[in-house]
């Protein structure tokens, strides 16, 4: 989904005045693992080497946690959200949260 929101993991954006601080944006998700992908990543951790499908989680996961922390910008009314960080925090055995977070700012015109 295209958003209108500029972000940034700056505090600024080039040629931009921030005009209001808005408010924190956010957006996180929860995602857990399979036990097809426990059983290959056990192997895996024997022999050594990157698990694939763990990356591929952890890619999508962090890619709609931006896209809810856009919408979030979006309802607030930001133009950009600056200082984009992102945390994650295990939940559950098995499972994780990735959170995206920024700054909701209005730029001037």
């Amino acid at each position: 989904m295209e958003h209108s929101v500029i972000y940034t993991t700056t505090d600024f954006i080039p040629n931009k005045k921030i005009a209001e601080i808005i408010d924190i944006s956010r957006g996180s998700t929860v995602r857990g693992r399979n036990v097809g992908s426990d059983f290959l990543a056990t192997i895996k951790n024997l022999v050594g080497g990157e698990i694939e499908d763990y990356t591929e989680l952890q890619g999508h996961a962090r890619e709609q946690a931006l896209q809810r922390m856009l919408e979030d910008a979006e309802r607030q009314g930001a133009d950009a959200v600056i200082n984009v960080r992102f945390m994650t925090s295990m939940v559950t055995q098995g499972s994780s949260e990735i959170l995206a977070y920024g700054t909701a700012v209005k730029l001037e015109p």
